[in-house]
């Protein structure tokens, strides 16, 4: 008989057995600017959770929950299947009734920045809320701080803001804000695990943290996603929003954990009614599957050797660079942070010789991958351009526009070896 020990010892083999050490050839190797590392304990926690033929989230998604909050040192975490499913729980839960006065309802605004990714955005506009949006700096690409109490009005309920590119923003001066005006702040994290501010996770400091596990992040699942949360209400609605909007509390495959499925009474339903079948919030299924949350949890093992990395890589590429800065601007630290870095951003000097795409067609030229930053100026995407979304612009969102034209960033993930960053160096002095 074939037992389950076999099957993963052989798997184990299969893996170092096609593992092909891919040799860096300059100027023909691609160096994209993100990937994943995956090893064959990744693959054995892939193959171990498809033999238990579970499928929806089980044993490895409750793992990774339990792992991933200790490592944040935060109390509560529901997995998801995105970090965009991550950002549109967290913002939907602020709707709850269960919140009472404290629930964001139909036009109350929401302060965010311009120069940002769509999926932190999509979700305030979901919910009938007002984006209010602000400017950046450009060294940091956090927002200005001179600008966001300005964007408070007698509406504003919350700030929704991404760590960009791994680098905190300044959560002081938010916490701050959400005690004088009462706040809701949700951080998205979704490219800053593991990075720090005054000596806490980025993501454990507001009131909901979120991330990504998208192959490009820090750590991968394929697809996946979390919300965390200290607050207790705040997990129990996260997790009906996430679980088809239901008041029950049973996971997947378990019944009647409370005692009182037959018992209660809801709503105007029938006394007695399954609990089961009780919904309190309009939700979705937005569950990870065991497959998936097997990954993370092997995945999660190796985060802090990935981040050491990543900030290694970003270091030395820094310290390659430095000496362009009569053309460039390069990334600098926001105060009291620890970055987890997911990219180095760059912003090209305004000049008659050059723009952004000169360089950025001169490196993918010569196998240098190259990303912008997200959305630029969201509002001067087509999305915004062709619907009558209601949204709030405070300031002329100058450096934000100047992100649209001239930044953009390269990799600093553990698939770039010393080798690729010498080599992606000098061809910025060949550039130059």
């Amino acid at each position: 008989m074939i037992d389950r020990s076999n099957i993963l010892e052989n798997v184990k083999k299969f893996h170092r057995g096609n593992v092909l050490d891919k040799k860096f050839m300059k100027g023909e190797t691609y160096i994209p600017v993100s990937g994943k590392i995956l090893d064959e304990d990744d693959l054995n926690n892939l193959i171990d959770a498809s033999l238990d033929m579970w499928l929806t989230a089980g044993r490895y998604a409750d793992q990774f929950e339990y792992e991933f909050s200790k490592f944040l040192g935060i109390k509560h975490c529901a997995l998801v299947n995105s970090g965009s499913s991550a950002n549109l729980v967290a913002i939907t839960a602020l709707t709850s009734h269960k919140l009472g006065d404290k629930k964001l309802v139909k036009g109350d605004e929401v302060i965010t920045v311009a120069a940002g990714f769509p999926t932190t955005v999509s979700p305030i506009i979901q919910n009938g809320l007002v984006p209010v949006f602000i400017d950046v700096d450009l060294e940091t690409y956090d927002y200005k701080v001179d600008d966001i109490e300005k964007a408070i009005s007698s509406n504003t309920r919350a700030i929704f803001m991404a760590h960009t590119l791994g680098n905190p923003f300044n959560l002081d001066k938010v916490m701050e804000l959400a005690k004088k005006y009462n706040l809701w702040i949700i951080e998205d994290s979704c490219d800053a695990l593991g990075a720090k501010y005054d000596g806490k996770y980025t993501g454990t400091i507001g009131h909901i943290g979120t991330f990504s596990f998208y192959p490009a992040h820090h750590i991968t699942m394929g697809e996946g996603g979390a919300v965390v949360t200290n607050d207790p209400l705040l997990d129990k609605v996260i997790k009906s929003v996430r679980d088809w909007g239901r008041d029950c509390v049973c996971p997947p495959g378990k019944d009647n954990i409370c005692n009182n499925r037959f018992d209660q009474q809801h709503g105007d339903l029938p006394v007695g009614y399954d609990h089961k079948y009780v919904y309190s919030h309009l939700g979705y299924n937005l569950k990870v599957t065991d497959m998936q949350a097997a990954i993370g949890v092997s995945q999660l093992k190796k985060l802090p050797m990935f981040i050491e990395q990543r900030n290694n890589n970003f270091k030395k590429i820094f310290d390659g660079l430095k000496h362009l800065d009569d053309y460039l601007i390069l990334p600098k630290l926001t105060e009291r942070s620890k970055p987890s870095w997911f990219g180095f951003p760059i912003t090209i000097k305004e000049n008659d010789k050059y723009d952004r795409n000169d360089l950025i067609k001169f490196l993918e030229g010569n196998k240098i991958g190259t990303r912008l930053l997200f959305g630029g100026n969201i509002l001067k995407q087509p999305v915004f351009k062709e619907n009558s979304y209601t949204y709030k612009v405070i300031g002329e969102l100058e450096n934000t526009d100047i992100i649209m034209e001239n930044t953009f960033w390269i990799g600093v993930w553990p698939g770039i070896t010393d080798e690729c960053i010498e080599y992606i160096i000098s061809k910025f002095n060949e550039f130059f």
